[in-house]
């Protein structure tokens, strides 16, 4: 199949469906599937943008919607940032907030017909999605959150990004990578000189980012490149195939 019934339309980070669009591709196959980029608006240092998560979740979700039989959705622009709120433009909402809009975005797909809904997190602190995703599927509903450490563990391998997961926590070199490949127009001069590695983070969540840095990056953003960020989305793309398929299956092993 090709156009509407296979791929999402999309111009910039908002997709571009009309009703038809989405009606013709739900035909196409036996159960719906809408993606939802979750993002965020937190500092990501001197030369990232503060909408970085969210560029990131829309990057991934494109490929995913170009390469699977999708209803892609707009992002979630604004979540949970709490561990950011010492650097400027930093904008958060309660953890309760998000998890009654992303409950309540499922609900109204499943009103429209839409019955699956994958969540692609691209905030490392929006734990609370995880919850969201186990209450729902304890309820019989299909949902799932995308990717899963396994997942960003398989891209970083596959695009030889050199930094572990642990020392790349923020503005490093996977979302320097991802941006400079499919936004490179938003990354600011200065990531080649602004590596700092703070690996034991343990009391984070009581002091927050400040306790750990001051520029507010803590990875390895000098090693990023286009070539990266590329690589990682791809892998990714083929990851989320054994969820489409996982969802859009009968059965109980669906659930989850």
């Amino acid at each position: 199949m090709s156009g509407s019934q296979t791929r999402s339309a999309e111009h910039g980070t908002l997709p571009a469906d009309t009703t038809e669009d989405v009606r013709a591709r739900g035909e196409g196959v036996s159960r719906q599937v809408a993606v939802l980029p979750v993002g965020s608006f937190e500092q990501h240092g001197p030369y990232l943008p503060l909408a970085t998560d969210t560029l990131v979740a829309c990057a991934v979700a494109r490929e995913i919607a170009a390469a699977y039989p999708v209803h892609l959705l707009p992002p979630v622009t604004i979540s949970c940032s709490h561990e950011h709120a010492a650097w400027a433009g930093t904008v958060s909402i309660s953890s309760v907030t998000l998890h009654s809009v992303i409950r309540d975005i499922a609900s109204s797909l499943r009103r429209s017909g839409v019955e699956t809904l994958v969540v692609v997190n691209g905030h490392g602190g929006n734990y609370v999605l995880g919850n969201v995703v186990q209450e729902s599927s304890a309820r019989g509903e299909r949902m799932a959150l995308f990717p899963a450490p396994e997942d960003w563990e398989a891209a970083r391998e596959q695009a030889g990004v050199v930094t572990s997961l642990l020392t790349d926590m923020h503005a490093g070199e996977i979302e320097t990578s991802i941006l400079l490949h499919a936004h490179p127009e938003f990354v600011r001069p200065g990531y080649a000189a602004s590596d700092f590695v703070a690996d034991d983070r343990r009391h984070l969540l009581t002091l927050g980012m400040s306790a750990y840095t001051d520029s507010g990056v803590i990875g390895r953003p000098s090693l990023g490149s286009a070539e990266k960020g590329k690589a990682l989305l791809a892998s990714l793309a083929d990851s989320f195939g054994t969820y489409f398929s996982l969802l859009t299956s009968d059965g109980d092993s669906a659930r989850g």
